[in-house]
Protein backbone atom coordinates (compact mmCIF):
# COMPACT_ATOMS: atom_id res chain seq x y z
CA UNK A 1 0.00 0.00 0.00
CA UNK A 2 1.36 3.35 -0.97
CA UNK A 3 1.78 6.10 1.83
CA UNK A 4 2.35 9.78 1.95
CA UNK A 5 4.04 12.03 3.62
CA UNK A 6 3.69 16.19 3.50
CA UNK A 7 6.84 17.45 1.92
CA UNK A 8 6.48 20.43 4.30
CA UNK A 9 10.53 21.68 4.03
CA UNK A 10 10.25 21.71 0.13
CA UNK A 11 6.90 23.63 0.38
CA UNK A 12 8.20 26.10 2.81
CA UNK A 13 11.68 26.95 0.82
CA UNK A 14 9.63 27.56 -2.52
CA UNK A 15 6.85 29.69 -0.03
CA UNK A 16 9.78 31.73 1.41
CA UNK A 17 12.84 30.80 0.28
CA UNK A 18 12.28 31.54 -3.24
CA UNK A 19 8.73 33.27 -3.57
CA UNK A 20 9.26 35.52 -0.42
CA UNK A 21 5.17 34.80 0.12
CA UNK A 22 5.09 35.96 3.69
CA UNK A 23 7.25 39.96 3.13
CA UNK A 24 4.36 39.81 -0.31
CA UNK A 25 1.74 39.01 1.99
CA UNK A 26 2.51 41.52 4.81
CA UNK A 27 2.72 44.11 1.42
CA UNK A 28 -0.68 42.83 0.44
CA UNK A 29 -2.23 43.44 3.92
CA UNK A 30 -3.03 40.06 4.98
CA UNK A 31 -1.88 41.33 8.42
CA UNK A 32 -2.91 38.07 10.09
CA UNK A 33 -0.98 35.73 7.37
CA UNK A 34 2.30 35.54 9.93
CA UNK A 35 5.11 33.63 9.20
CA UNK A 36 3.54 31.62 12.56
CA UNK A 37 0.50 31.25 11.05
CA UNK A 38 1.27 30.20 7.96
CA UNK A 39 3.63 27.69 9.67
CA UNK A 40 0.94 26.84 11.74
CA UNK A 41 -1.61 25.81 8.95
CA UNK A 42 0.77 23.92 7.17
CA UNK A 43 1.94 21.41 9.21
CA UNK A 44 -2.23 20.78 10.57
CA UNK A 45 -2.82 20.35 7.01
CA UNK A 46 0.07 18.01 6.71
CA UNK A 47 -1.52 16.27 10.09
CA UNK A 48 -5.22 15.95 8.25
CA UNK A 49 -3.66 14.73 5.38
CA UNK A 50 -1.50 12.39 6.27
CA UNK A 51 -3.57 10.95 9.24
CA UNK A 52 -6.80 11.09 7.84
CA UNK A 53 -7.19 11.50 4.51
CA UNK A 54 -4.39 8.90 2.99
CA UNK A 55 -5.20 5.75 4.67
CA UNK A 56 -8.87 6.22 3.34
CA UNK A 57 -7.48 6.06 -0.33
CA UNK A 58 -7.60 2.60 -0.85
CA UNK A 59 -10.90 2.65 0.45
CA UNK A 60 -12.16 5.10 -2.04
CA UNK A 61 -11.05 2.69 -4.75
CA UNK A 62 -14.03 0.42 -3.99
CA UNK A 63 -15.66 3.12 -5.06
CA UNK A 64 -19.58 5.10 -4.91
CA UNK A 65 -22.47 3.47 -4.61
CA UNK A 66 -25.63 4.35 -6.34
CA UNK A 67 -29.22 3.70 -4.82
CA UNK A 68 -31.63 3.72 -8.12
CA UNK A 69 -35.11 3.68 -5.86
CA UNK A 70 -33.76 6.46 -4.01
CA UNK A 71 -31.54 8.14 -6.18
CA UNK A 72 -28.73 8.38 -3.44
CA UNK A 73 -25.22 7.98 -3.46
CA UNK A 74 -22.81 6.75 -0.60
CA UNK A 75 -19.52 7.55 -0.28
CA UNK A 76 -16.85 5.11 0.81
CA UNK A 77 -16.57 3.85 4.16
CA UNK A 78 -14.82 6.55 6.42
CA UNK A 79 -15.40 9.63 3.78
CA UNK A 80 -17.93 11.33 5.71
CA UNK A 81 -16.35 11.32 8.81
CA UNK A 82 -13.21 12.33 7.09
CA UNK A 83 -14.75 15.56 5.70
CA UNK A 84 -16.91 16.40 8.97
CA UNK A 85 -12.90 16.84 9.81
CA UNK A 86 -11.83 19.17 7.84
CA UNK A 87 -15.10 21.38 8.12
CA UNK A 88 -14.76 21.46 12.10
CA UNK A 89 -11.24 22.46 11.22
CA UNK A 90 -12.14 25.26 9.36
CA UNK A 91 -10.26 23.98 5.83
CA UNK A 92 -13.42 25.00 3.52
CA UNK A 93 -13.21 28.42 4.44
CA UNK A 94 -9.38 29.01 4.97
CA UNK A 95 -9.23 31.82 2.22
CA UNK A 96 -12.61 32.75 2.27
CA UNK A 97 -13.72 36.46 3.30
CA UNK A 98 -14.36 36.57 7.27
CA UNK A 99 -17.42 38.35 6.12
CA UNK A 100 -18.82 35.21 4.93
CA UNK A 101 -17.46 33.07 7.85
CA UNK A 102 -13.84 32.59 5.83
CA UNK A 103 -10.38 32.85 7.65
CA UNK A 104 -8.97 35.16 5.11
CA UNK A 105 -5.72 34.08 4.39
CA UNK A 106 -4.01 34.50 1.13
CA UNK A 107 -5.27 32.19 -1.60
CA UNK A 108 -1.71 31.19 -2.37
CA UNK A 109 -2.05 29.21 1.58
CA UNK A 110 -5.02 27.13 -0.22
CA UNK A 111 -2.85 25.55 -2.66
CA UNK A 112 -0.48 23.52 -0.68
CA UNK A 113 -3.78 22.40 1.09
CA UNK A 114 -4.88 21.04 -2.42
CA UNK A 115 -1.74 20.00 -2.62
CA UNK A 116 -1.49 17.57 0.25
CA UNK A 117 -5.37 16.68 0.10
CA UNK A 118 -5.02 15.86 -3.78
CA UNK A 119 -1.72 13.54 -2.59
CA UNK A 120 -3.07 11.86 -0.18
CA UNK A 121 -6.65 11.07 -1.25
CA UNK A 122 -7.52 12.99 -5.17
CA UNK A 123 -11.35 10.67 -4.80
CA UNK A 124 -11.87 12.04 -1.63
CA UNK A 125 -10.52 16.16 -2.63
CA UNK A 126 -12.93 16.59 -5.30
CA UNK A 127 -15.96 16.72 -2.98
CA UNK A 128 -14.86 19.95 -1.49
CA UNK A 129 -12.98 21.47 -4.95
CA UNK A 130 -15.74 22.65 -6.94
CA UNK A 131 -17.12 24.23 -3.62
CA UNK A 132 -14.72 26.56 -4.02
CA UNK A 133 -15.02 27.35 -7.36
CA UNK A 134 -18.67 27.96 -6.66
CA UNK A 135 -17.88 30.59 -4.04
CA UNK A 136 -15.66 32.25 -6.28
CA UNK A 137 -18.36 32.70 -9.36
CA UNK A 138 -21.04 33.69 -6.60
CA UNK A 139 -18.37 36.14 -5.01
CA UNK A 140 -17.51 37.81 -8.21
CA UNK A 141 -21.19 37.79 -10.17
CA UNK A 142 -24.31 36.69 -7.19
CA UNK A 143 -26.68 39.31 -6.16
CA UNK A 144 -25.82 40.52 -2.68
CA UNK A 145 -28.78 38.14 -1.10
CA UNK A 146 -27.45 34.92 -2.96
CA UNK A 147 -23.80 35.86 -1.39
CA UNK A 148 -25.78 35.69 1.72
CA UNK A 149 -27.63 32.69 0.89
CA UNK A 150 -25.52 30.71 -0.44
CA UNK A 151 -21.97 31.54 -0.03
CA UNK A 152 -22.12 31.43 3.72
CA UNK A 153 -23.06 27.79 3.46
CA UNK A 154 -20.47 26.49 0.99
CA UNK A 155 -18.05 28.55 3.28
CA UNK A 156 -19.13 26.45 6.01
CA UNK A 157 -18.70 23.15 4.48
CA UNK A 158 -22.55 23.10 5.62
CA UNK A 159 -23.27 22.97 1.32
CA UNK A 160 -21.12 21.84 -1.42
CA UNK A 161 -21.23 23.04 -4.81
CA UNK A 162 -21.20 21.57 -8.33
CA UNK A 163 -20.25 22.83 -11.73
CA UNK A 164 -22.92 22.21 -14.44
CA UNK A 165 -21.87 22.18 -17.82
CA UNK A 166 -21.74 19.16 -20.16
CA UNK A 167 -24.39 17.18 -21.92
CA UNK A 168 -24.56 13.94 -23.31
CA UNK A 169 -24.49 15.50 -26.89
CA UNK A 170 -22.14 18.55 -26.08
CA UNK A 171 -18.55 18.97 -23.93
CA UNK A 172 -16.17 21.49 -25.45
CA UNK A 173 -19.10 23.24 -27.73
CA UNK A 174 -21.28 24.37 -25.02
CA UNK A 175 -23.41 26.48 -27.51
CA UNK A 176 -25.14 22.99 -28.33
CA UNK A 177 -26.46 22.78 -25.14
CA UNK A 178 -29.96 22.12 -24.76
CA UNK A 179 -30.81 22.63 -20.96
CA UNK A 180 -33.79 25.11 -20.75
CA UNK A 181 -35.06 27.71 -18.11
CA UNK A 182 -38.12 28.96 -18.10
CA UNK A 183 -38.94 32.38 -16.11
CA UNK A 184 -41.49 31.70 -12.95
CA UNK A 185 -43.74 34.43 -11.37
CA UNK A 186 -42.01 34.89 -8.94
CA UNK A 187 -38.49 35.91 -10.20
CA UNK A 188 -37.01 32.72 -10.04
CA UNK A 189 -36.90 30.08 -12.86
CA UNK A 190 -37.84 26.22 -14.10
CA UNK A 191 -34.35 24.58 -14.84
CA UNK A 192 -35.07 21.27 -17.03
CA UNK A 193 -32.19 19.58 -18.67
CA UNK A 194 -29.76 16.72 -18.14
CA UNK A 195 -25.92 16.93 -16.90
CA UNK A 196 -22.96 14.35 -17.07
CA UNK A 197 -20.40 14.17 -15.77
CA UNK A 198 -21.41 16.32 -12.51
CA UNK A 199 -18.65 15.52 -9.89
CA UNK A 200 -20.21 15.67 -6.38
CA UNK A 201 -23.41 15.90 -7.97
CA UNK A 202 -24.84 13.37 -5.77
CA UNK A 203 -23.39 12.30 -2.32
CA UNK A 204 -24.05 12.53 1.51
CA UNK A 205 -21.14 14.62 2.93
CA UNK A 206 -23.31 17.05 3.19
CA UNK A 207 -26.72 19.00 4.07
CA UNK A 208 -27.44 20.74 0.56
CA UNK A 209 -25.63 20.60 -2.71
CA UNK A 210 -25.36 23.89 -4.58
CA UNK A 211 -25.14 23.17 -8.76
CA UNK A 212 -24.37 26.25 -10.55
CA UNK A 213 -26.34 24.89 -14.12
CA UNK A 214 -25.19 26.33 -17.39
CA UNK A 215 -28.84 26.58 -19.69
CA UNK A 216 -30.60 28.98 -22.22
CA UNK A 217 -33.54 31.46 -21.52
CA UNK A 218 -36.93 31.35 -23.53
CA UNK A 219 -35.18 34.31 -25.70
CA UNK A 220 -31.45 33.23 -25.61
CA UNK A 221 -29.67 33.92 -29.04
CA UNK A 222 -27.41 30.43 -30.53
CA UNK A 223 -24.34 29.84 -29.81
CA UNK A 224 -22.78 30.61 -26.62
CA UNK A 225 -23.87 33.76 -26.61
CA UNK A 226 -27.04 32.34 -25.58
CA UNK A 227 -25.95 30.87 -22.31
CA UNK A 228 -27.13 31.66 -18.65
CA UNK A 229 -25.99 30.68 -15.22
CA UNK A 230 -28.55 29.57 -12.95
CA UNK A 231 -27.97 28.61 -8.82
CA UNK A 232 -29.84 25.47 -8.57
CA UNK A 233 -29.91 23.83 -5.35
CA UNK A 234 -30.97 20.19 -4.36
CA UNK A 235 -33.17 21.35 -1.57
CA UNK A 236 -35.11 24.59 -2.44
CA UNK A 237 -34.28 27.37 -0.68
CA UNK A 238 -35.66 30.97 -0.74
CA UNK A 239 -34.57 34.12 -0.80
CA UNK A 240 -34.57 34.64 2.63
CA UNK A 241 -32.30 31.32 3.34
CA UNK A 242 -35.10 29.15 4.09
CA UNK A 243 -34.83 25.68 2.89
CA UNK A 244 -37.38 24.09 2.17
CA UNK A 245 -38.43 20.56 0.15
CA UNK A 246 -36.30 18.61 -2.47
CA UNK A 247 -36.37 20.30 -5.52
CA UNK A 248 -37.05 18.78 -8.88
CA UNK A 249 -34.03 17.59 -9.61
CA UNK A 250 -32.23 14.12 -9.11
CA UNK A 251 -29.50 11.75 -9.76
CA UNK A 252 -29.99 9.02 -12.56
CA UNK A 253 -26.76 7.37 -12.23
CA UNK A 254 -23.05 7.19 -11.42
CA UNK A 255 -20.19 6.71 -14.13
CA UNK A 256 -18.13 3.55 -13.71
CA UNK A 257 -14.89 4.94 -13.93
CA UNK A 258 -11.10 3.86 -14.27
CA UNK A 259 -9.98 5.81 -11.60
CA UNK A 260 -11.29 8.63 -8.49
CA UNK A 261 -13.80 5.91 -8.07
CA UNK A 262 -14.37 7.57 -4.74
CA UNK A 263 -15.41 10.78 -6.21
CA UNK A 264 -19.12 10.09 -6.84
CA UNK A 265 -19.22 11.44 -11.20
CA UNK A 266 -23.29 11.49 -11.94
CA UNK A 267 -25.59 12.18 -15.02
CA UNK A 268 -28.07 14.72 -13.04
CA UNK A 269 -31.55 15.50 -14.24
CA UNK A 270 -33.50 18.78 -13.98
CA UNK A 271 -36.86 18.64 -14.17
CA UNK A 272 -38.29 21.92 -13.84
CA UNK A 273 -36.22 22.72 -10.94
CA UNK A 274 -36.01 26.30 -9.24
CA UNK A 275 -33.04 28.37 -9.84
CA UNK A 276 -32.06 31.69 -9.79
CA UNK A 277 -30.26 33.70 -12.44
CA UNK A 278 -26.18 34.39 -11.64
CA UNK A 279 -25.18 37.59 -13.45
CA UNK A 280 -26.65 38.94 -16.43
CA UNK A 281 -29.07 36.77 -18.58
CA UNK A 282 -26.87 35.74 -21.74
CA UNK A 283 -23.62 36.07 -19.82
CA UNK A 284 -23.45 32.79 -17.91
CA UNK A 285 -20.06 31.44 -19.73
CA UNK A 286 -18.50 34.78 -18.16
CA UNK A 287 -19.34 33.64 -14.70
CA UNK A 288 -18.44 30.04 -15.82
CA UNK A 289 -15.43 30.96 -16.51
CA UNK A 290 -14.46 32.32 -13.06
CA UNK A 291 -15.59 28.61 -11.93
CA UNK A 292 -13.58 27.08 -14.61
CA UNK A 293 -10.64 28.69 -14.19
CA UNK A 294 -10.32 28.34 -10.63
CA UNK A 295 -11.41 24.66 -11.49
CA UNK A 296 -8.20 24.81 -13.97
CA UNK A 297 -5.15 25.71 -11.61
CA UNK A 298 -7.00 22.73 -8.69
CA UNK A 299 -6.70 20.00 -11.37
CA UNK A 300 -3.22 21.28 -11.99
CA UNK A 301 -2.06 20.68 -8.49
CA UNK A 302 -3.85 17.12 -8.36
CA UNK A 303 -1.33 15.88 -10.86
CA UNK A 304 1.32 17.67 -8.87
CA UNK A 305 -0.18 16.01 -5.68
CA UNK A 306 -0.50 12.52 -7.16
CA UNK A 307 3.51 12.91 -8.31
CA UNK A 308 4.51 13.49 -4.93
CA UNK A 309 2.77 10.48 -3.13
CA UNK A 310 4.04 8.81 -6.23
CA UNK A 311 7.69 9.77 -6.06
CA UNK A 312 7.86 9.15 -2.19
CA UNK A 313 6.76 5.56 -3.00
CA UNK A 314 9.16 5.00 -5.83
CA UNK A 315 11.97 6.61 -3.90
CA UNK A 316 11.44 5.00 -0.59
CA UNK A 317 11.23 1.37 -2.66
CA UNK A 318 14.09 2.26 -5.06
CA UNK A 319 16.34 2.26 -1.51
CA UNK A 320 14.85 -1.00 -0.31
CA UNK A 321 14.90 -3.08 -3.28
CA UNK A 322 18.23 -5.41 -4.10
CA UNK A 323 18.19 -6.50 -7.52
CA UNK A 324 21.40 -6.85 -9.45
CA UNK A 325 24.64 -5.08 -8.62
CA UNK A 326 25.79 -1.34 -10.07
CA UNK A 327 27.53 -2.05 -13.09
CA UNK A 328 31.04 -0.27 -12.08
CA UNK A 329 31.08 -3.23 -9.06
CA UNK A 330 29.19 -3.77 -5.71
CA UNK A 331 27.97 -0.51 -3.75
CA UNK A 332 26.82 -2.97 -0.66
CA UNK A 333 29.38 -5.67 -1.00
CA UNK A 334 27.53 -7.05 2.76
CA UNK A 335 24.34 -7.38 0.63
CA UNK A 336 22.93 -9.95 -1.70
CA UNK A 337 22.62 -7.75 -4.41
CA UNK A 338 22.71 -3.56 -4.38
CA UNK A 339 19.28 -1.98 -3.78
CA UNK A 340 18.15 -0.45 -7.38
CA UNK A 341 18.91 3.16 -6.73
CA UNK A 342 22.28 2.73 -7.77
CA UNK A 343 21.41 2.13 -11.16
CA UNK A 344 21.39 5.00 -13.83
CA UNK A 345 18.03 3.91 -15.38
CA UNK A 346 16.21 4.43 -11.87
CA UNK A 347 17.81 7.11 -11.16
CA UNK A 348 16.74 8.55 -14.42
CA UNK A 349 12.76 7.86 -13.85
CA UNK A 350 13.44 9.57 -9.94
CA UNK A 351 15.26 12.93 -11.07
CA UNK A 352 12.48 13.08 -13.88
CA UNK A 353 9.84 12.91 -10.99
CA UNK A 354 11.62 14.91 -8.47
CA UNK A 355 12.36 17.46 -10.69
CA UNK A 356 9.12 17.89 -12.37
CA UNK A 357 7.21 17.95 -8.86
CA UNK A 358 9.68 20.45 -7.13
CA UNK A 359 9.91 23.13 -10.37
CA UNK A 360 5.81 22.93 -10.98
CA UNK A 361 5.25 22.92 -7.45
CA UNK A 362 6.53 26.70 -7.91
CA UNK A 363 4.54 27.50 -11.34
CA UNK A 364 1.34 26.43 -8.92
CA UNK A 365 2.21 28.40 -6.08
CA UNK A 366 3.52 31.64 -8.23
CA UNK A 367 0.26 31.62 -10.30
CA UNK A 368 -1.56 31.74 -6.90
CA UNK A 369 0.63 34.64 -5.76
CA UNK A 370 -0.24 36.47 -8.79
CA UNK A 371 -4.06 36.04 -7.67
CA UNK A 372 -3.66 37.50 -4.43
CA UNK A 373 -1.52 40.67 -6.28
CA UNK A 374 -4.20 40.63 -8.90
CA UNK A 375 -7.09 41.11 -5.62
CA UNK A 376 -5.57 43.04 -2.93
CA UNK A 377 -2.77 44.74 -4.68
CA UNK A 378 -2.80 49.03 -3.96
CA UNK A 379 -1.78 49.80 -7.60
CA UNK A 380 -4.43 49.40 -10.28
CA UNK A 381 -1.38 48.83 -12.54
CA UNK A 382 0.18 45.89 -10.70
CA UNK A 383 -3.33 44.13 -10.12
CA UNK A 384 -3.80 44.28 -13.96
CA UNK A 385 -0.50 43.00 -14.51
CA UNK A 386 -0.97 39.95 -12.32
CA UNK A 387 -4.15 39.48 -13.99
CA UNK A 388 -2.92 39.29 -17.18
CA UNK A 389 0.11 37.29 -16.27
CA UNK A 390 -1.82 34.78 -14.14
CA UNK A 391 -4.66 33.82 -16.95
CA UNK A 392 -1.75 33.40 -19.73
CA UNK A 393 -0.23 30.61 -16.81
CA UNK A 394 -3.51 29.07 -16.07
CA UNK A 395 -3.81 26.81 -19.01
CA UNK A 396 0.28 26.28 -19.07
CA UNK A 397 -0.31 25.00 -15.44
CA UNK A 398 -3.02 22.95 -16.14
CA UNK A 399 -1.61 21.04 -19.21
CA UNK A 400 1.12 20.93 -17.89
CA UNK A 401 1.16 19.83 -14.34
CA UNK A 402 -1.31 17.13 -15.02
CA UNK A 403 0.22 15.38 -17.98
CA UNK A 404 3.44 15.19 -16.03
CA UNK A 405 1.71 13.88 -13.62
CA UNK A 406 0.35 11.23 -16.04
CA UNK A 407 4.26 10.63 -16.64
CA UNK A 408 5.61 10.88 -12.88
CA UNK A 409 2.73 8.38 -11.82
CA UNK A 410 4.17 6.16 -15.23
CA UNK A 411 7.70 6.18 -14.14
CA UNK A 412 7.18 5.84 -10.18
CA UNK A 413 5.38 2.64 -11.14
CA UNK A 414 7.75 1.25 -13.52
CA UNK A 415 10.61 1.68 -10.34
CA UNK A 416 8.85 -1.14 -9.63
CA UNK A 417 9.01 -3.50 -12.26
CA UNK A 418 5.80 -6.07 -12.21
CA UNK A 419 5.20 -5.18 -8.36
CA UNK A 420 4.02 -2.05 -9.36
CA UNK A 421 1.14 -3.79 -11.38
CA UNK A 422 -0.18 -5.00 -8.36
CA UNK A 423 -2.99 -3.05 -6.32
CA UNK A 424 -1.41 -3.95 -3.34
CA UNK A 425 0.87 -1.75 -3.60
CA UNK A 426 -1.07 1.71 -4.50
CA UNK A 427 0.94 2.30 -7.57
CA UNK A 428 -1.42 1.51 -10.17
CA UNK A 429 -4.62 3.67 -8.44
CA UNK A 430 -2.31 6.41 -8.68
CA UNK A 431 -1.46 5.92 -12.35
CA UNK A 432 -5.29 5.32 -13.28
CA UNK A 433 -6.45 8.59 -10.70
CA UNK A 434 -3.80 10.95 -12.83
CA UNK A 435 -5.49 9.71 -16.17
CA UNK A 436 -8.82 11.78 -15.59
CA UNK A 437 -6.91 15.09 -14.84
CA UNK A 438 -5.86 15.77 -18.60
CA UNK A 439 -9.44 15.61 -19.43
CA UNK A 440 -12.06 17.23 -16.85
CA UNK A 441 -11.85 20.99 -16.36
CA UNK A 442 -10.58 21.17 -20.07
CA UNK A 443 -8.64 18.76 -22.01
CA UNK A 444 -4.74 18.85 -22.41
CA UNK A 445 -5.91 20.32 -25.92
CA UNK A 446 -8.59 22.70 -25.14
CA UNK A 447 -5.94 24.08 -22.60
CA UNK A 448 -3.35 24.47 -25.96
CA UNK A 449 -6.44 25.60 -27.74
CA UNK A 450 -6.55 28.89 -25.23
CA UNK A 451 -3.12 29.31 -24.31
CA UNK A 452 -2.75 29.96 -27.99
CA UNK A 453 -5.27 31.46 -28.75
CA UNK A 454 -7.09 33.66 -26.71
CA UNK A 455 -4.08 34.56 -24.06
CA UNK A 456 -1.33 35.05 -27.20
CA UNK A 457 -2.75 35.14 -30.51
CA UNK A 458 -5.78 37.55 -29.49
CA UNK A 459 -3.70 39.62 -26.41
CA UNK A 460 -0.92 40.35 -28.67
CA UNK A 461 1.22 37.91 -26.52
CA UNK A 462 0.49 40.13 -23.49
CA UNK A 463 1.10 37.58 -20.76
CA UNK A 464 3.68 35.96 -22.39
CA UNK A 465 5.67 39.66 -22.58
CA UNK A 466 5.29 39.97 -18.91
CA UNK A 467 6.59 36.75 -18.15
CA UNK A 468 9.39 36.95 -20.51
CA UNK A 469 10.31 39.82 -19.08
CA UNK A 470 10.27 38.73 -15.27
CA UNK A 471 12.93 35.94 -16.56
CA UNK A 472 14.66 38.56 -18.01
CA UNK A 473 15.09 40.53 -14.72
CA UNK A 474 16.45 37.74 -13.17
CA UNK A 475 18.52 36.64 -15.49
CA UNK A 476 19.94 40.25 -15.70
CA UNK A 477 20.16 40.37 -11.43
CA UNK A 478 22.45 37.67 -12.11
CA UNK A 479 24.63 38.04 -14.86
CA UNK A 480 28.45 38.03 -13.91
CA UNK A 481 27.03 35.42 -10.75
CA UNK A 482 29.46 32.30 -11.81
CA UNK A 483 27.82 30.28 -9.32
CA UNK A 484 24.49 30.55 -11.37
CA UNK A 485 26.54 31.04 -15.25
CA UNK A 486 25.53 27.55 -16.04
CA UNK A 487 21.86 28.39 -16.06
CA UNK A 488 21.14 31.39 -16.32
CA UNK A 489 22.84 31.12 -20.22
CA UNK A 490 20.38 28.80 -21.21
CA UNK A 491 17.73 30.22 -20.05
CA UNK A 492 18.03 33.17 -21.70
CA UNK A 493 18.33 31.63 -24.48
CA UNK A 494 15.14 29.81 -24.48
CA UNK A 495 13.24 32.43 -23.02
CA UNK A 496 14.50 34.55 -26.61
CA UNK A 497 13.62 31.52 -28.74
CA UNK A 498 10.33 31.62 -26.85
CA UNK A 499 9.74 34.84 -28.35
CA UNK A 500 10.79 34.19 -31.81
CA UNK A 501 8.73 31.10 -32.20
CA UNK A 502 5.59 32.48 -30.87
CA UNK A 503 6.30 35.71 -33.92
CA UNK A 504 6.88 33.32 -36.47
CA UNK A 505 3.01 31.13 -35.43
CA UNK A 506 1.43 34.33 -35.31
CA UNK A 507 2.50 35.28 -38.75
CA UNK A 508 1.73 32.18 -39.86
CA UNK A 509 -1.92 32.20 -38.72
CA UNK A 510 -2.63 35.30 -40.15
CA UNK A 511 -2.73 33.64 -43.18
CA UNK A 512 -4.20 29.94 -42.03
CA UNK A 513 -6.22 29.44 -38.77
CA UNK A 514 -5.24 26.23 -39.17
CA UNK A 515 -1.57 26.94 -37.81
CA UNK A 516 -2.52 27.86 -34.35
CA UNK A 517 -4.10 24.38 -33.87
CA UNK A 518 -1.46 22.83 -35.67
CA UNK A 519 1.21 24.21 -33.03
CA UNK A 520 -0.77 24.39 -29.60
CA UNK A 521 0.12 21.21 -28.24
CA UNK A 522 3.97 21.78 -28.88
CA UNK A 523 3.37 25.64 -27.83
CA UNK A 524 1.85 24.42 -24.67
CA UNK A 525 4.43 22.10 -23.57
CA UNK A 526 7.78 24.51 -24.63
CA UNK A 527 6.22 27.11 -22.08
CA UNK A 528 5.69 24.53 -19.39
CA UNK A 529 9.59 23.34 -19.77
CA UNK A 530 10.45 26.87 -20.21
CA UNK A 531 9.01 27.86 -17.41
CA UNK A 532 10.19 25.32 -15.34
CA UNK A 533 13.88 26.41 -15.99
CA UNK A 534 12.70 30.03 -14.59
CA UNK A 535 11.79 27.96 -11.70
CA UNK A 536 14.75 25.38 -11.21
CA UNK A 537 17.27 28.07 -11.87
CA UNK A 538 15.44 31.03 -9.33
CA UNK A 539 15.46 27.63 -6.93
CA UNK A 540 19.10 27.41 -7.22
CA UNK A 541 19.87 30.94 -6.72
CA UNK A 542 17.56 31.04 -3.19
CA UNK A 543 18.90 27.49 -2.05
CA UNK A 544 22.54 29.50 -2.51
CA UNK A 545 20.83 32.40 -0.56
CA UNK A 546 19.35 30.85 2.20
CA UNK A 547 21.14 29.23 5.45
CA UNK A 548 19.73 25.74 4.77
CA UNK A 549 22.31 22.79 5.04
CA UNK A 550 24.86 21.61 2.20
CA UNK A 551 22.62 18.78 1.81
CA UNK A 552 19.28 20.76 0.92
CA UNK A 553 21.27 23.38 -1.37
CA UNK A 554 23.76 20.38 -2.74
CA UNK A 555 20.10 18.40 -4.05
CA UNK A 556 19.00 21.27 -5.40
CA UNK A 557 21.76 22.45 -7.95
CA UNK A 558 22.21 18.75 -8.76
CA UNK A 559 18.45 18.55 -9.69
CA UNK A 560 18.89 21.90 -11.16
CA UNK A 561 21.41 20.27 -13.38
CA UNK A 562 19.60 16.99 -14.19
CA UNK A 563 16.69 19.43 -15.65
CA UNK A 564 18.63 21.36 -17.71
CA UNK A 565 20.46 18.64 -18.87
CA UNK A 566 17.86 15.98 -19.54
CA UNK A 567 14.32 18.01 -19.62
CA UNK A 568 15.01 20.96 -20.57
CA UNK A 569 16.29 19.52 -24.29
CA UNK A 570 12.41 18.56 -24.87
CA UNK A 571 11.96 22.02 -25.87
CA UNK A 572 13.94 21.10 -28.99
CA UNK A 573 11.05 18.38 -29.93
CA UNK A 574 8.77 20.56 -29.45
CA UNK A 575 10.25 23.50 -31.32
CA UNK A 576 10.51 21.48 -34.33
CA UNK A 577 6.76 20.79 -34.05
CA UNK A 578 6.08 24.30 -33.93
CA UNK A 579 7.75 25.09 -36.90
CA UNK A 580 6.47 21.88 -39.02
CA UNK A 581 3.43 24.16 -39.27
CA UNK A 582 -0.16 22.99 -39.70
CA UNK A 583 0.70 20.99 -43.80
CA UNK A 584 1.30 17.88 -42.59
CA UNK A 585 -1.55 17.61 -39.70
CA UNK A 586 -4.33 18.93 -42.11
CA UNK A 587 -3.12 16.91 -46.20
CA UNK A 588 -4.69 13.79 -45.84
CA UNK A 589 -8.33 13.92 -46.26
CA UNK A 590 -10.68 12.36 -43.30
CA UNK A 591 -11.72 9.56 -45.80
CA UNK A 592 -8.39 8.49 -46.39
CA UNK A 593 -7.44 7.49 -42.25
CA UNK A 594 -8.70 4.42 -42.59
CA UNK A 595 -11.27 2.51 -41.70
Amino acid sequence: MSTYTAPLDDIRFALYDVLAADALFARLGYTDATRDVLDAVLEEAARFSSSVLAPLNAIGDQGCVFDKASASVTTPPGFKQAFDQFVEGGWTGLTAAPEFGGQGLPHTMGVPLNEMVNAANLAWGNFPLLSHSAIDALRQHGEDWQREVFMRPLVEGRWTGTMCLTEPHCGTDLGLLRTRAEPNDDGSFAVSGTKIFITAGEHDLSDNIVHLVLAKLPDAPPGPKGISLFVTPKFRVGRDGAVGGRNALRCGSIEHKMGIKGSATCVMHFDGARGYLVGQSHKGLQAMFTMMNTARLGVGLQGLGLSERAYQNALRYSRERLQSRALPGARFPDKPADPIIVHPDVRRMLLTVKSLVEGSRLLGLHAATLIDIASHADDAGERERADVLVSFLTPVAKACQTEWGVECTYHALQCYGGHGYIAEHGMEQLSRDARITTLYEGTTGIQALDLIGRKTAASQGAGLKLFLAEIDGFCSAHDGNATLAEFISPLRAKATEWAGLTQRVLQRAAGDADELGAASHDYVFYSGYVALAYWWARSVAAAEASSRGEAFIDAKRETARFYFARILPRTLMHAAGIEAGAASLMALDAERFGA
